[in-house]
């Protein structure tokens, strides 16, 4: 894990990687002279903290100090990676890249974001270029979890691998690109599909927002979970990947496409193009739509976590790995148990705004999987003994909206022999917006089973604590029963 990081260039990059890193708990060095740096890397980090809060229940790490300093050798003193992130033009990259290898020790890892120049031609003039790599994301950096590992002819096969470690503390996953090309992997694809866009546009085949419809109604929504080879292997049906080759390979041959041209960009397109993004924005700001963007990303992400599938699959390890680097705090026996706190996520709304049902008791259930872990049980532990839901009653009596901060309190009603009994509370600004009580079972090799000595050990407090405490009104509620006057 990194502690202390440097970002030289606060752009829109730059700052995507200040947030990815503060919000990962690592504190951020920054040097850039622009005058609105402070204020680009500062807006960009308040986006990336909503989506966050959207993103994951699971407990982030305190955020990361931010300090913006007035030379590169003061910003990467002390750093453990030096990310670069300033403007694409190879001379000014390769005296920053320069100065970063002169004022860090040789065990630090510097990476560039850059989107296509060589990493050779990059580490030309370092003196130590063997921890130097292109270190290429995609935007928004805070959200989006890929990035490109490129090594230089210097690069030493031990920067590689000790970069994809660091990169996936934060989240994200490095893939190895195995040789150095320009544009790497994904921008030569998107300067291809690019191309072909702007022939479309530019031969009034179809104005931007067509193009867009065309793309994220259809291939955008496949390519965001299987990719390009996988979906054409479906296409390929039972037979396969070399079906599908044998079927639509001559297809390559036919005049479709014109990627080996490349439209001029005079000004008449260039104001074409303006004009139709103009209308097609209808009236959103940068900011705006940014959001509109992460939302939409959050919920695409959140719905493959279900599935454990592509990058939502790399978004539960990360939150696996911040659940087990969690501190429960020894919890306040004297009233009920707050243990979980989260937000509606946009991924959580139904079809009339408001959180929908199964949500109610999906924060429950963290609930309950929060108080096992406070008595020592790993709720995501496979083949472990643990404790199993086996009986469920809630009471729905607000509706909440996203973005709406909710927490949870617990009352352990009982635990006698292998069933434990819970009852929690749902709170959103002050009000009790709903209710819920469990019956668990212990499980122990799909059989039910006595809890261990040591978990029994750890309930027995909070019963005799919580036998104390009032009687929930909603203890013990059948469907319809009329909530009592106060």
């Amino acid at each position: 894990m990194i502690a202390r990081a440097a970002c030289i260039g606060g752009g829109v990059i730059g700052g995507g990687w200040v947030s990815r890193l503060v919000l990962s708990g690592v504190d951020v060095a920054i040097f850039d002279p622009a005058p609105d740096a402070e204020r680009i890397v500062g807006e960009v980090l308040e986006n990336a903290r909503r989506a966050y809060a959207n993103l994951t229940m699971a407990p982030l790490p305190p955020e990361g100090r931010v300090t913006f300093l007035p030379s590169i050798e003061e910003a990467v003193d002390g750093a453990e990676l030096v990310q670069e992130s300033v403007p694409e033009r190879l001379d000014l990259k390769r005296s920053v890249l320069t100065a970063i290898d002169a004022a860090t020790g040789p065990e630090v890892l510097i990476g560039s974001s850059t989107s296509g120049l060589l990493p050779s031609d990059l580490q030309l003039d370092m003196a130590r270029p063997k921890r130097f790599f292109v270190a290429h994301p995609y935007n928004p950096v805070y959200l989006l979890p890929l990035v490109e590992l490129v090594g230089g002819k210097a690069t030493s096969p031990e920067t590689i691998e000790r970069a994809k470690v660091a990169y996936a503390s934060l989240g994200m996953k490095g893939v190895h690109i195995a040789r150095e090309i320009p544009a790497f992997v994904g921008d030569r694809l998107l300067e291809a599909l690019w191309r072909e866009a702007l022939w479309l546009i530019r031969d009034d085949i179809c104005d931007v927002e067509t193009l867009d419809d065309v793309m994220r109604f259809s291939f955008g929504l496949r390519w965001a979970q299987m990719g390009l080879f996988q979906s054409y292997r479906i296409a390929g049906g039972e037979a396969g990947m070399g079906h599908f080759l044998e079927q639509f390979g001559p297809c390559l041959d036919w005049p479709w496409s014109r990627l080996t041209d490349v439209p001029d960009l005079d000004a008449e397109l260039i104001a074409k193009i303006a004009r139709q993004s103009d209308a097609q924005a209808r009236g959103l700001s940068i900011r705006e739509l940014e959001r509109v963007r992460d939302d939409n990303l959050v919920g695409i992400m959140q719905a493959l976590k279900g599935a454990d599938w592509g990058a939502g699959a790399l978004l539960k390890s990360f939150e696996d790995r911040l659940w087990a680097a969690a501190k429960t705090p020894e919890p306040d026996l004297s009233g009920p148990l707050a243990l979980h706190q989260t937000r509606v996520s946009p991924a959580w709304l139904d079809y009339n705004g408001h959180m929908t049902e199964f949500r109610y008791l999906q924060v429950f259930g963290d609930t309950t999987d929060a108080f096992l872990r406070l008595i020592g049980i790993d709720p995501g532990a496979a083949d472990e003994a643990s404790y199993y839901t086996v009986e469920t009653h809630l009471q729905h009596l607000k509706e909440l909206r996203q973005g709406t901060d909710i927490e949870t309190e617990t009352i352990v009603l009982s635990a006698e022999g292998k069933r434990l009994h819970l009852y929690h509370e749902m709170f959103a600004e002050g009000a009790l917006v709903a209710t819920a009580e469990h019956l668990l079972l212990h499980v122990s090799n799909g059989r039910a089973t006595e809890p261990s000595e040591a978990i029994s050990a750890r309930i027995a407090p909070i019963v005799e604590a919580h036998a104390s405490l009032p009687r929930p009104y909603a203890v013990g509620r059948h469907v319809g029963l009329k909530r009592p006057t106060r």
